[in-house]
């Protein structure tokens, strides 16, 4: 089974440039993305094959995430169950057969650490909520989680220690996350890979220098450890800020 993940920064603008011939040369099974900056009247793409599923924010042209799955699911479910974090569009839930698939856009703590606090909540909601889920069934989520994780997730961790997404707190909560019984599947592959990266930013040549963060990820329950068959960064894939990401599993 293939799943792919990918923070698209606007579906309108990144339909253009490549999404939808990667949607196809890819061929996943089931395929999330986030950042869809979109609401319901305007969706754009109706993939053929696919059951679609779109959770948009009250606030126009912001978050948003969708799930594209060739698998009928059981159930379907937006938000995590509370009023202050189902407001933004973050978060689709579906019950497969044999574990359940989240797709998550993490809220960003913003310039000056603004919404760090929010942040630290969301983090122990979102991972109760997935710790429920997992009394049930096995649990796979992907999607933009905001945050590198250790010194060789970023290229410059040194001169980033305070900013958005490589504060101690984020990487704590991460570490947190890890501990209660999940895989970051791409370091189970590939431990000790250096300049492996899902973002970066516009500005400075960025992209051309390889600067970038891996802030993109697939994490599963660890009973699902023995069905890991590979996980992928695809750096290649332009029209987005990220690049796509994925699972092989199963």
């Amino acid at each position: 089974m293939k799943l792919i993940s990918w923070n698209v920064n606007g579906l309108r603008a990144c339909l253009n440039k490549g999404f939808k011939d990667f949607f196809e040369q890819v061929q996943a099974d089931i395929f999330c993305i986030q950042e869809t900056k979109l609401q319901e009247d305007q969706i754009p793409f109706q993939p053929e094959g696919y059951f679609a599923y779109w959770n948009c924010a009250k606030k126009k042209g912001y978050s948003g995430t969708a799930i594209f799955t060739k698998i009928e699911p059981l159930q379907v479910t937006y938000g995590i169950g509370m009023e202050e974090h189902d407001q933004e569009g973050r978060v689709i839930t579906l019950e497969l057969p044999n574990f359940y698939l989240v797709t998550v856009y993490t809220p960003n703590s913003q310039k000056e650490l603004a919404r760090l606090d929010y942040r630290m909540r969301w983090e122990d909601d979102f991972l109760k909520y997935l710790k429920k889920l997992e009394e049930s069934k096995p649990v796979v989520f992907c999607g933009d989680l905001n945050v590198a994780h250790t010194e060789i997730d970023l290229k410059n961790p040194q001169t980033n220690r305070r900013n958005a997404g490589f504060t101690d707190e984020e990487r704590a909560k991460f570490s947190e996350l890890l501990n209660s019984g999940f895989i970051d599947t791409f370091r189970y592959f590939y431990p000790d890979k250096t300049g492996a990266y899902t973002w970066w930013s516009y500005m400075f040549n960025a992209r051309a220098n390889n600067a970038g963060w891996r802030i993109d990820y697939f994490c599963v329950s660890q009973s699902l450890k023995n069905v890991l068959k590979d996980a992928v960064i695809y750096d290649r894939v332009m029209g987005s800020d990220h690049c796509p990401i994925g699972l092989e599993i199963f």
